[in-house]
């Protein structure tokens, strides 16, 4: 039996996303984690490093304060910076364990995480995946309470993959894409993102325009004024076909 009781644990998340580096839950999901804030669900950020040495910043805490208000902008619960380093993060073991932990001590229903490679990027990204789909993992396992300092074992029931290449119009493969509607927070998540003014100054106006467009056009494409690209981990499955295709029966 775990030593630790569900009562001594913070208020569960209904989500958890996961990036390699503060921003990047902004620039790839956070339109849809706006919009499920709004929902009413509970909705946290998991950094596993603090981004930190990054040629603009004049050092971590004040990445760490741009991050703090990005989640604020998006109205996030709850954000976590893990304790891992930037530029040399690997996929291992100690790594898996502590963001499991973090996924024992907060019981998600559903975590997103970084979907592929990002070429031409940071190579934290690519190893991100691979801890976040391992953890997801770990955190459902019995009979190691010693390594999880006796957290309880928690199942995550979904996980969904969101891309972070923006110049990359390749789609991982994944069990099923959608595009989330984000046309009501659209405006919320770039202002998110235009909280980091150490890493997007006006000579990297670029960026926005790439997030905006990409979003417009993802949106679009669904019959919605802006979206983002998402892919769940597993098969999705469709309990009413015609109402998820067409929407709720007209009344008229």
């Amino acid at each position: 039996m775990s030593d630790v009781q569900i009562n001594e644990l913070p208020e569960p998340l209904d989500v958890i996303a996961v990036g390699a580096h503060p921003d990047d839950v902004e620039i790839a999901c956070g339109g849809t984690l706006a919009a499920m804030v709004k929902q009413g669900l509970k909705v946290g950020i998991v950094d596993l490093t603090d981004g930190e040495p990054t040629p603009l910043s004049p050092g971590p805490e004040v990445r760490l304060e741009e991050a703090k208000k990005a989640a604020e902008i998006l109205g996030i619960h709850v954000r976590i910076t893990l304790d891992l380093p930037n530029r040399r993060l690997f996929d291992g073991f100690e790594e898996r364990v502590a963001l499991a932990k973090v996924f024992r001590k907060y019981r998600p229903r559903l975590v997103m995480g970084i979907a592929e490679k990002t070429p031409m990027a940071s190579p934290d990204h690519w190893q991100t995946m691979q801890i976040t789909d391992a953890a997801i993992f770990y955190s459902r396992l019995t009979k190691w309470d010693e390594v999880f300092e006796n957290l309880p074992v928690h199942r995550i029931q979904k996980q969904i993959w969101y891309p972070l290449g923006l110049q990359n119009l390749s789609l991982p493969e994944g069990g099923g894409r959608f595009v989330s509607d984000i046309s009501d927070t659209l405006e919320q998540k770039l202002a998110a993102i235009g909280a980091y003014k150490t890493q997007f100054p006006p000579g990297k106006q670029r960026v926005f325009q790439l997030v905006e467009s990409q979003n417009r056009l993802l949106g679009t494409s669904a019959g919605f004024e802006a979206g983002e690209m998402l892919i769940a981990a597993t098969t999705l499955g469709i309990r009413n076909v015609f109402e998820t295709i067409c929407g709720p029966p007209d009344e008229n």
